[in-house]
């Protein structure tokens, strides 16, 4: 039986996406997982034909799963995932059965935040950035201030701090220090422009731009990525499309999936983040509502060296708006979900957390527990709408 091992998964959004995906193309969907809360909770994934926990920092526990698997007669064709902390595993294990498997170097190049900056350091891509064990800061980069300070391991908006001062720069180095003893801390020059979402796909060196999308960064003591609005079809040859592109290449990704974050500063555009994976989320679905693309479905198909296509087949001004919880507390009730599902323009409505959740406010992208998508006859028109339905949704909080 043709097979698709899927080391990790999410309950919902992109990394689901793809295990349902598998299942409309007509593979056998393994989950590989080291929650045993989804074992318990088997029903929930109905599109995971199978669900076997595992230790995922483990390969050579991934190595005896599958060849288990094997020794049960299942037809490995792929081993993906669409989770951060796994994409290099799967690259990795990929090459070990001999499966196509996306370009290892890259992975791990992306993933490790420090190797990214060095890569780009002498390309108009990169902003001034400074690594160091050591709090005192630098006149070089006290040149630079505003400096945004991360840990290299971080993701999702975690351990991503704004430093404008000096004093600031000191007391966020400590505290990421605190934090992650063992790294150093990266600092990055603060670009102020409109920020853009990027998909690629790339296959035999040639990268396609699957989806250009503007974001809306909200600043709640971290950077939060509340808005996103997908216009027209992608622009290869815009010089938004070119940079994406080059810096593509410039990892080595020969063939896999990559979402790139660019900020427009003052010399054009400046990579902020770059990840081996289709973005989280509701992004496919914002995707399939804009352009007719199930973009996680296509990146299987890179996996498993079939044909692909990312090219449009609808264009629809779609916008994207995330809730989050202004304050914390234990989720009592969620109203005005049908309210904002029969609102002008909406295509679809998600409430992620249910009753007894501890919600609290911003800190990361994990933080954000509804959204709408709207379409609209224009891009202000689909935004207005998705943010007209997105305050109908009410988290109804009792205290901790």
């Amino acid at each position: 039986m043709k097979t698709i091992v899927f080391l990790g998964s999410h309950k919902s959004g992109s990394s689901y996406e793809a295990i349902r995906a598998a299942d409309g193309m007509g593979y056998y969907t393994v989950l590989l997982t080291d929650r045993p809360s989804y074992i318990d909770k088997r029903l929930e994934f109905p599109h995971a034909h199978s669900v076997r926990l595992c230790h995922l920092d483990d390969r050579d526990e991934i190595g005896g799963a599958i060849d288990r698997l094997v020794m049960e007669r299942f037809d490995i064709c792929a081993i993906v995932s669409f989770v951060d902390p796994h994409c290099l595993t799967a690259s990795q294990m990929s090459g070990r059965y001999g499966l196509k498997g996306f370009s290892e170097a890259a992975v791990a190049a992306m993933l490790d935040k420090v190797k990214s900056r060095e890569l780009l350091k002498r390309t108009p891509y990169s902003p001034f950035f400074h690594v160091s064990d050591n709090p005192a800061l630098p006149l070089k980069a006290a040149r630079e201030l505003p400096l945004v300070l991360k840990s290299p391991l971080s993701s999702g908006s975690k351990d991503v701090y704004p430093a404008r001062t000096a004093e600031e720069y000191r007391k966020v180095f400590l505290l990421l220090k605190k934090q992650y003893p063992s790294v150093p801390v990266l600092a990055e020059k603060y670009i102020d422009g409109p920020q853009v979402l990027i998909e690629t796909l790339t296959a035999g060196g040639k990268t396609h731009i699957a989806a250009m999308v503007e974001q809306e960064v909200t600043f709640t003591g971290r950077f939060i990525i509340t808005g996103y609005r997908m216009p027209a079809a992608p622009d290869d040859i815009s010089p938004l499309g070119k940079a994406a592109k080059a810096i593509v290449r410039l990892f080595g990704m020969e063939d896999g999936p990559c979402h790139l974050e660019l900020r427009q500063g003052r010399g054009g555009w400046v990579l902020i983040e770059a990840n081996p994976r289709i973005s989280g989320g509701a992004m496919n679905v914002l995707i399939q509502t804009a352009a007719g693309v199930d973009l996680a479905g296509e990146t299987l198909k890179c996996a498993l060296g079939l044909p692909f296509c990312v090219e449009p087949k609808c264009l629809r001004e779609t916008y994207l708006q995330y809730i989050t919880a202004d304050e914390g507390g234990v989720l009592e009730k969620v109203t005005g979900k049908t309210a904002a599902q029969n609102s002008p323009g909406v295509e679809r409505v998600y409430v992620k957390p249910k009753k007894g959740t501890v919600l609290s406010p911003p800190l990361s992208m994990g933080h954000r527990y509804a959204y709408v998508i709207a379409t609209g006859a224009s891009g202000e028109e689909a935004k207005a709408n998705a943010k007209t339905a997105a305050e109908k949704i009410k988290f109804h909080l009792s205290p901790v």
